[in-house]
């Protein structure tokens, strides 16, 4: 059984769903509810409900249940950004990093994964692909970006201390659905909702040659799900990702193959970086492909928004 923290949640369903087609056992952890997902129904799965920031909580967990590995998907870092407790915010942040790891150690769990960000890649001004040995700026501009580092720093150290199995998922721009219809950080979903409503898409500035490391949820949560079951790893840290750049005019064209009339046009322009992530380590080491292009991709989350879900 893999325990999965944040397993209801966007990325983290998709990624119980890819260990169940693995053949795995999940229990999920999640903090408001311990209703199993309609959509799992009769599958192997308990979802438990506790929270990551308490340990006695988590430690129950693990004895009611043989827990074989964990994915760490839940979220967990100071929020809203400027919060009026923001030493309170990051001891919770980094609180529920170590009480995992503890867990970990105190039941034997072997590997542990920990969910990561592109974001980290930030200041980094290289053309191209982005490997995981890239060093990186101590400083980030953005509060997610900041405790993902904190959180692979430690997660390193305790992985060398403890002898426990650490891996740091480094996720791209992941988009698809159950993800949310609007971001602050690349146009894709916001485009593809506009394009089903039949409305223009509410942008925040951006252009048609923009791009960012696209990838569809599915091939996501198959990428971790791979990287959790894989017998031997040979690095402590993965870039999770479809490995190429993806602009907006790309996806634009891809939704317009779905919806003609779709009224999502962008102007062109932008900064024309074309840099994503290296995905080398994760196809060497697990086998994984992405199986969703980009075209692909646009129609299947069109699909899942015109049969009645809202995101």
């Amino acid at each position: 059984m893999i325990l999965v923290t944040g397993g209801l949640g966007f990325i983290g369903s998709h990624t119980v769903r890819a260990l169940l087609d693995l053949g795995e056992g999940c229990v999920l952890v999640q903090r408001r509810t311990a209703e199993a997902p309609a959509g799992l129904a009769g599958a192997q799965v308990v979802v438990e409900q506790a929270d990551i920031t308490d340990l006695t909580a988590l430690l129950d967990v693990c004895a009611r249940h043989k827990i074989t590995g964990i994915v760490h998907l839940a979220g967990s870092m100071p929020w809203p950004p400027g919060s009026d407790q923001p030493i309170h915010g990051a001891r919770q942040a980094i609180g529920g990093l170590l009480n995992v790891l503890q867990v970990a150690q105190d039941w034997g769990i072997a590997r542990v994964g920990v969910a990561s960000t592109i974001g980290v890649y930030g200041g980094v001004t290289a053309e191209g692909p982005l490997g995981e040995d890239m060093p990186l700026p101590m400083t980030s501009g953005h509060v997610i970006p900041t405790f993902k580092k904190i959180g692979e720093l430690l997660a390193d150290h305790l992985a060398g201390t403890t002898g426990i199995d650490v891996v740091n998922y480094r996720i791209s721009a992941i988009w698809g659905p159950l993800g949310r219809a609007a971001s602050s950080f690349f146009a894709a979903p916001q485009l593809v909702h506009a394009a089903v409503r039949g409305t223009a898409p509410d942008l925040f500035p951006t252009y048609a040659e923009d791009s960012v490391d696209l990838c569809y949820v599915k091939d996501c949560g198959r990428a971790i799900a791979l990287l959790q079951l894989a017998d031997q790893l040979n690095h402590r840290t993965y870039n999770v990702a479809s490995g190429r750049a993806t602009t907006n005019a790309e996806v634009i064209a891809a939704i317009k193959k779905v919806v003609p009339d779709a009224r999502i046009e962008l102007p062109t322009g932008g900064t024309g970086q074309r840099s994503y992530l290296d995905i080398t380590r994760l196809q060497q080491d697990t086998g994984y492909r992405p199986a969703y292009d980009t075209e692909r991709a646009a129609a299947d989350y069109i699909a899942w928004l015109r049969a009645g879900n809202e995101r």
